[in-house]
């Protein structure tokens, strides 16, 4: 799954990468709401965590011309903006998903099955053939019952 990161606070936008690389993931990064613009222009995400509070172009700007697209991926707002009034103004600009920095990384990555389920319609991330059984979600295989 790809994802593009859109986060100026470089040390959790290297952090993010780091984690969401290790747990499977395809990571782009973009600094600002323009160079994110043009990674979207180019290239087709799964999913877009995007922060709000942005150089160049804000995120609810880039939110709103993403949303003008006739095709866009699901976005997860991750922002330190923790007032109802900026949860209600980001989910109304076009996020599907609005999460409060600080935050657990379990609950991003649980967010982010979310919205990649709601996106393809997958009810189950487990695949079983034969005596083989894949869990995506864990990242776990088991055959004939070992590990």
């Amino acid at each position: 799954m790809r994802v593009l990161i859109v986060e100026d606070e470089k040390d959790l936008q290297i952090l993010l990468k780091k984690r969401l690389t290790q747990s499977g993931y395809g990571i782009d990064t973009a600094g600002d709401g323009v160079e994110a613009s043009y990674y979207l222009e180019t290239t087709t995400y799964d999913v877009v965590i995007l922060d709000w509070m942005l150089p160049k172009l804000d995120g609810i700007s880039l939110l709103k011309k993403l949303r003008r697209q006739k095709e866009s991926p699901p976005v997860l707002l991750l922002t330190a903006k923790d007032s109802i009034e900026n949860r209600v103004e980001g989910l109304d600009a076009g996020a599907d998903d609005y999460l409060i920095k600080p935050f657990a990384f379990e609950e991003l990555l649980a967010r982010l099955r979310v919205l990649v389920r709601r996106q393809t319609d997958i009810q189950c991330d487990t695949i079983s053939v034969a005596d083989l059984i894949v869990n995506f979600s864990t990242r776990k295989v088991i055959r004939g019952g070992k590990p």
